[in-house]
């Protein structure tokens, strides 16, 4: 394992509880914490919560500009289009589930994050000889999983990392990807992550005495509910 660990933090609940997991289980030397700006319609919120458990875990905050992202995504991610509310009803439904990926993708996200955290990863091997792994906070997505949140994608996005670097043979990990939500905030209860510092919905909204606030009724927001409600765990979220 590298001494170092590079962390995609967005600022949500999976990434974070990933940072606190890295920081207290892994226990690198330094942490790098790479938050992306892609257009995305909840910014200000993502950034203030992944800025904050940033200082909290003494990881150093990068942010990276790919508002071009945004520009060419249909995503609802970055239009401002009105959200639908979601129902259990909708969640169950696995067919429906499948025809609407498309509306929440933005095109080769994951990929490009993971490309230019490799990216970082090689420069300070290059020119400070420091070893950095690169942590991602993946999750079980059950049987509607995105192409680019699985075991497999994992595996073929690190066969890419060995043909792409020139030097360092780097490993990129998803240490949460066999959980589900409830068992990501048992086990982010037990390494004391401050879950009113982060942000899993879609829509956006104002700051409630500095914590942000979710809508309540987006998809995000309904599964993080329900994690917390499955794990047996107070949510400590604010909801429009």
């Amino acid at each position: 394992m590298a001494d170092n660990a590079i962390i995609l933090l967005s600022g949500g609940l999976d990434s974070v509880t990933t940072a606190y997991y890295v920081k207290n289980k892994i226990k690198p030397k330094n942490i790098i914490a790479l938050f992306f700006d892609y257009g995305q319609r909840t910014l200000k919120q993502e950034e203030r919560c992944a800025k904050i458990i940033s200082k909290k875990l003494k990881a150093k905050f990068k942010k990276i500009e790919l508002k071009w992202l945004g520009d060419i995504s249909t995503s609802f991610l970055n239009k401002k289009n009105k959200l639908p509310k979601i129902k259990d009803k909708y969640l169950a439904d696995i067919k429906k589930g499948k025809k609407e990926i498309t509306k929440y993708w933005v095109p080769c996200r994951n990929s490009l994050f993971l490309l230019t955290a490799l990216a970082h990863a090689e420069s300070e091997f290059i020119s400070k000889k420091q070893k950095y792994n690169i942590f991602i906070g993946l999750k079980s997505e059950g049987r509607i999983p995105m192409k680019d949140t699985t075991p497999k994608f994992v595996k073929v996005i690190n066969n890419l990392a060995r043909e792409a670097t020139d030097k360092g043979n780097f490993k990129i990990i998803a240490p949460l990807i066999d959980k589900d939500k409830d068992e990501i905030i048992e086990l982010g209860m037990k390494l004391k992550v401050p879950y009113e510092f982060t942000y899993s919905c879609y829509s956006g909204s104002k700051f409630k005495n500095k914590i942000p606030v979710h809508c309540g009724t987006c998809e995000n927001c309904v599964l993080r509910k329900k994690g917390f409600y499955w794990a047996n765990v107070k949510d400590p979220s604010v909801y429009k």
